[in-house]
């Protein structure tokens, strides 16, 4: 959803393990190596009505070094930032404050 703010996001390659998908993101979208992987939740995600998209997102909590954070892909990225949970920027991804509400 281009214009609007979204945690990181991927998909797995076949035969790849999640954790492996995340380092693997991580790592694309961020330049940076995880320091910890953490799976927090799962939820189905529909989509449309009626629903014309369904898949399964796994949530993880990814700890990496700040200093290390870069754009990976700018050509998906307009910029990156550090917000607190109570200080979320908008407009966020459709699919954003479900995936952060799995952090509990």
């Amino acid at each position: 959803e281009p214009g609007t703010w979204d945690c990181g996001a991927g998909a797995l390659e076949f035969g790849e393990t999640f954790e492996a998908a995340v380092a693997r993101e991580v790592g694309e979208e961020y330049g940076a190596q995880p320091l910890g992987i953490e799976r927090i939740g799962v939820r189905n995600v529909l989509r449309g009505d009626p629903v014309v998209s369904h898949w399964v997102a796994v949530i993880f909590a990814v700890r990496v070094a700040p200093d290390e954070v870069t754009i990976g892909e700018p050509h998906k990225f307009d910029a990156l930032r550090w917000f607190a949970p109570d200080a979320l920027p908008a407009p966020l991804h459709s699919q954003c404050a479900e995936s952060l509400a799995c952090f509990g």
